[in-house]
Formats: C-alpha cells, structure tokens, sequence
C-alpha cells in the first residue's frame, strides 16, 4: 500500500521564539524543495504561534510535543487537545520515551492522551520502543506488543490516516546509535502485523510508521529503502537547518 513518507522534527526543549522562527522558515525553504512527502516540525509549546505564522500556507505541518486528554480543566502546566488546534497544531507526539522514563508515563496515561487527542481531531504521533536492557533480554517484541496493545487499548479507528505510530528504540536515541535497517525493519513489520490483528489489515496499510533513534542525514537513505519504514521521526538533527533538509530531501 502506497503511503506518503512523514519526516518529523521533535524540537524538545529548545529554540526561543526567534530562534524557532528561523528554524521553521528554513524548514519550509527545504520542503518546498520536494514533493510526494509530509513534513511535520513539533516546536515548544512558547513558540507554537510564532511557528505557526511562520509556516501558514506553506504545506509543513504544525505538531505538539504532548497533549491532555481533557478540554479544560484544574491541571497546572498541561496543555488541551482544543488549545493545540486553537493554535493550528495537526499532530502531536504522545509517548515519548522521555515522557515515558523522565517523567514516568505510564501506558495507561499515554493510551489516554491518545483518545483525547483522537477525539479533538490530532494525529497522535504514539511512541514505543524498547531499552537497551530489554533489547540484550530478548524481549523487544514483547516490549512493543505490550506498549502498543496498552497504548490503543479501545482506541477505534476509521482510517489509518489518524495514527501515526513511532517505533524509537531507547537504547538509540541522543547516543548516536542507530538500529540497523534489519533491526528497524523487523521492528516496523512486526507492528504493522500487530496492528493488523487489532484493527484489520486495510487500516494497518494505511498507518505510517516512523523510525525514530539518532536518525541522521547519513542514514536516512537507506532507512527509507525498507519497505514498511514511512519517515523518520528526528531529534538532534531537525534543530540543525542543514541536516534536516538532507533529512526532508532522502532519496
């Protein structure tokens, strides 16, 4: 099945307003350069109106780096599903393996971000991936059905194009170590199978699934040659101009 490359761009906890301003128009300088791929930046939530004008119009897509899963309410520092679409956000990155090991995430709240965000009308971007210690342990599979079936438990579907899954190996991401394609291969199929079996094959073809774990420009061609890899999600390399158009522009 035929579906569109994502090359997303985690900013973390970085770029003042300024700063993410110029980032982005870089960023839409780079996507303009191809065509036939969705390109998506999540900048911090200070700069996210800023980024916002700065992209308006141009294709690149405004994403979030989390989200509650109620509209309103007594829950200091969180930001709602309907105040990210206020601000033109399409997509929000839910999962991550720092929210999940800094700030202890549980797949209970991550499956619970993602209904929200679901039922405001975000793409969740929903993370999982394994440890290095689980990895040695032979349990990765286990590790990703057990994330993946948590994370989307009673989580209905009507079309693929609403979830995006990011298979983010922890052991590689920040280090500079990268799966290989064949580790990030074996990974991607085996979730496409798993969420094949959850919701049906059809939907499964339609969902993309990103590598994300110290991608770079210099393994992103041959990521991107596998056959059930759809994008990238980057971290250190999205805040460099250069190396994410290199990214953005894989062959």
């Amino acid at each position: 099945m035929d579906r569109k490359p994502l090359l997303a761009g985690n900013w973390k906890m970085h770029t003042n307003v300024q700063e993410a301003q110029q980032l982005a128009a870089s960023v839409v300088q780079a996507a303009a350069k191809v065509s036939g791929r969705d390109v998506m930046i999540a900048p911090p939530y200070t700069a996210l109106t800023a980024v916002e004008s700065t992209i308006s119009s141009s294709g690149v897509i405004l994403g979030a780096q989390n989200v509650h899963w109620e509209e309103k309410g007594a829950f200091t520092g969180e930001i709602s599903a309907a105040m990210l679409k206020d601000v033109g956000c399409e997509m929000v990155i839910i999962g991550h393996s720092e929210r999940r090991h800094v700030f202890g995430e549980t797949d209970q709240m991550i499956n619970k971000r993602v209904t929200g965000a679901l039922r405001f009308g975000l793409t969740p971007v929903f993370c999982i991936g394994e440890t290095l210690e689980q990895r040695e342990a032979g349990r990765t599979m286990t590790i990703l059905e057990n994330q993946v079936r948590a994370g989307l438990d009673n989580v209905a579907l009507k079309s693929g194009s609403h979830l995006v899954v990011a298979y983010e190996p922890v052991w590689a991401i920040g280090t500079g170590k990268t799966a290989t394609e064949a580790q990030a291969q074996e990974a991607h199929s085996f979730i496409r199978n798993l969420l094949a079996d959850i919701y049906e094959k059809n939907i499964a073809g339609q969902i993309r699934i990103l590598y994300g774990g110290s991608v770079k420009p210099e393994n992103i061609d041959i990521l991107m040659q596998q056959d059930d890899i759809d994008g990238a999600l980057v971290g250190g390399a999205a805040l460099k101009a250069e190396s994410f158009e290199r990214i953005i522009c894989f062959q």
